[in-house]
C-alpha cells in the first residue's frame, strides 16, 4: 500500500496548488491515501469547513493539525468527526481527538497527531502521550502513521527512535521547510523531520517576504499576507509493508503552475 502525506497547505496558493497536482501525484505514486497538514490552509492560519470539504473533494483523506487549528472556531465541531484531527496533547477537553482510523481496502491505517514542546506551548508530553494513543489503538489499525508538529528538530528526531518499531511512519510538520533526511529507521519506521510546505516558494515559509523582512529589521508587528507565485507540493511518499512497518519513503517537491487572474 502507499501512501502519500502533504506538508502543510498555507492558504488559496498551497490549495490551488495541491487541487490541480493531487490527482497526478496519485498516479504517479499509486497511492491509496492522500494525508495532509491542513492547519494554515485558511489564509495562512487555521482551517474552515468549507476548505476541509473542498479538499476532501480532491482527493484528501484525512487531515491532521497543529498549534493553529485554534484560530477558526468553525471547525471545532468536524474535529469530533472522522474528517480532521487536532494534536493528541491537547487536554481532553478541548475540542475534537488525536487520532482516527481509515479503511483502505483489507487494510487500516491509524493516524495520529502529536505537537512538540520545545519552543512551544507548554503541553502534554508528545512521547508519553504516543504510548497511551497507541496502546489506546491496539489491534483496531494495522498501521500507524504519526504528524508530529513541532518546532525543535531534535525533538522530532528524538520522537522518531522512540517510536521506531512502534509505528509505520513518524513524520514532521510545522516548520515549513523540507528535510533531506528521509529514511527507513532500523526498526522498520519510515522518518523526516519535515515534510515540507504546499503553497509559494517565493515567500518566507509561504508568507510574503517584505513583511517578514521588515520585521526581523524592526522588531514591529506585521501584516499577515500569504505569498503567492513559485506554487510547489511537497511531502513524502510511502510504501507500506507487512507487520506495521514501511518499505520506502522518498520525498518530493512537485512545481505547479496556477493560473493568475
Amino acid at each position: 500500500m502507499n501512501i502519500l502525506f502533504i506538508g502543510d497547505i498555507v492558504g488559496r496558493p498551497g490549495r490551488t496548488a495541491l487541487k490541480n497536482a493531487i490527482g497526478i501525484l496519485k498516479e504517479k505514486y499509486s497511492a491509496e491515501i492522500v494525508i495532509a497538514n491542513g492547519e494554515n490552509a485558511s489564509g495562512g492560519l487555521g482551517i474552515t469547513p468549507k476548505i476541509v470539504d473542498e479538499l476532501s473533494a480532491a482527493g484528501v483523506d484525512i487531515f491532521t493539525s497543529g498549534n493553529h487549528i485554534w484560530k477558526r472556531r468553525d471547525i471545532f465541531p468536524l474535529l469530533d468527526g472522522p474528517k480532521i484531527i487536532r494534536p493528541a496533547n491537547y487536554p481532553p477537553s478541548a475540542p475534537g481527538k488525536g487520532w482516527t482510523i481509515i479503511k483502505s481496502g483489507q487494510y487500516r491505517i491509524g493516524v495520529i497527531n502529536l505537537i512538540g514542546r520545545t519552543f512551544m506551548e507548554a503541553l502534554d508530553s508528545p512521547f508519553t502521550v504516543a504510548d497511551r494513543v497507541i496502546e489506546e489503538i491496539g489491534s483496531s489499525a494495522d498501521f500507524l502513521i504519526v504528524d508530529i508538529h513541532a518546532e525543535a528538530t531534535s525533538e522530532k528526531i528524538a520522537l522518531g527512535y522512540y517510536l521506531d518499531g512502534r509505528v509505520a511512519a513518524v513524520l514532521g510538520t510545522h516548520t515549513h521547510v523540507q528535510t533531506s533526511d528521509a529514511k527507513i529507521l532500523q526498526g522498520g519506521t519510515a522518518y523526516i523531520t519535515d515534510a515540507g510546505m504546499t503553497g509559494s516558494s517565493k515567500g518566507v515559509i509561504g508568507v510574503e517576504k517584505e513583511e517578514i523582512i521588515k520585521r526581523f529589521i524592526t522588531g514591529l508587528p506585521f501584516t499577515f499576507k500569504v505569498a503567492k507565485g513559485g506554487e510547489e507540493v511537497q511531502g513524502v511518499a510511502i510504501t507500506l509493508a507487512e507487520g506495521g512497518r514501511a518499505k520506502s519513503i522518498s520525498s518530493f517537491r512537485f512545481p505547479v503552475e496556477i493560473e493568475r487572474r
